[in-house]
């Protein structure tokens, strides 16, 4: 099977495994390129599943604009906001990201 350099397809997490494991997959996906890609259609409407704010998940992986906390989406999953993963409270990004 041909994997996408990540580790997919070798059981080390894919666009369809959730939470912490999903977000470091994206973080991951074609040498970190589809974090910081735009969502389609400009993103998808979520909550932070840490402090509860509002805010539109606008590339594949996203951090909180009030608290920081991690959220991501696999583009194959990308037309649901459902599908958004959280990475949980001790998982944070670079400030600069």
């Amino acid at each position: 099977m041909g994997g996408c350099g990540t580790g997919c397809g070798d059981g080390m997490g894919g666009p369809f495994s959730e939470g912490r494991e999903l977000v470091e997959f994206v973080l991951m996906a074609h040498n970190g390129a589809v974090a910081k890609t735009p969502i389609p259609n400009g993103g998808l409407p979520t909550k932070c599943q840490e402090c509860g704010e509002s805010f539109t998940l606008e590339t594949f992986v996203a951090k909180c604009p009030k608290c920081g906390g991690v959220h991501a989406v696999s583009p194959p999953r990308c037309d649901d906001p459902a599908n958004i993963q959280y990475a949980g409270a001790d998982f944070r990004l670079p400030q600069d990201w």
